[in-house]
């Protein structure tokens, strides 16, 4: 089955980023709201330069996924690292967290958010995945727009979104974090999702490589220039 692309709702950054800044104490939990586009969190939440495209997914398993939340079941903890520049770089969960942000931010790939980060540019495949999984969701489990309607106009929805809506309150998403600086994160992430899905050989080699032109040119080329600018530091 195609799978849904949803690369553009976190973005990227360089581990090696920094500035000085007091790190504080860190929270152990997210909410939904959390994941909203103008969140203190979301908007500064990152993904490795170097990690995989957020595309793994079908539409059932996204549709399963927030499903499984909405009705409280237990999903792994999103691991995270913050950088002394204040960015919190995902480890680990980067499909969980973009799959809830697709549905918080109506954006499963054709959204607002994607097509900023596509420069408009979107092929009409992943346009029209992301319209089938909109669509299943939706009928499925809600919109998000329906639950924040179940609050106040409980008549307009299902009677279920009404159940769930009622809960999503109290619902909250599991956060571990990675102690140490840029070194440790990167050995981290390469650890934990290499035990998860192993990582291709030759993906590995351009990751591991990823600062050197061959593998700058070959990742741009991959995404026809557009999306994160991997060529920007050479």
């Amino acid at each position: 089955m195609a799978k849904v692309n949803l690369d553009a709702l976190i973005p990227r950054e360089d581990f090696d980023v920094e500035e000085n800044i007091n790190l504080g104490k860190k929270k152990e939990t997210i909410s939904i709201e959390d994941l909203k586009i103008d969140s203190f969190f979301f908007s500064n939440i990152r993904k490795p330069d170097f990690q995989r495209e957020t595309n793994e997914w079908d539409k059932n398993r996204i549709c399963e996924f927030i499903k499984n939340f909405i009705e409280g079941d237990l999903i792994p903890a999103i691991i995270l690292w913050r950088s002394t520049g204040g960015y919190l770089f995902v480890i680990d969960g980067s499909h969980r967290l973009s799959a809830l942000s697709a549905w918080v931010n109506d954006d499963y790939g054709d959204g607002k958010i994607s097509k900023l980060f596509y420069d408009w540019v979107i092929s009409d495949e992943q346009l029209e995945i992301a319209q089938e999984t909109r669509k299943l969701v939706n009928k499925t489990v809600g919109s998000h727009d329906d639950f924040k309607l179940a609050s106040t106009y409980p008549d307009k929805v299902k009677p279920e979104v009404v159940k769930y809506a009622k809960n999503l309150v109290a619902l909250a998403i599991q956060l571990q974090w990675v102690e140490g600086d840029a070194t440790k994160a990167e050995s981290s992430f390469f650890k934990i999702n290499q035990q998860a899905a192993p990582i291709d050989k030759t993906e590995l080699k351009l990751l591991e490589s990823r600062r050197k032109p061959n593998s700058i040119a070959a990742r741009a080329i991959i995404r026809s220039g557009k999306g994160h600018k991997y060529w920007s530091s050479l």
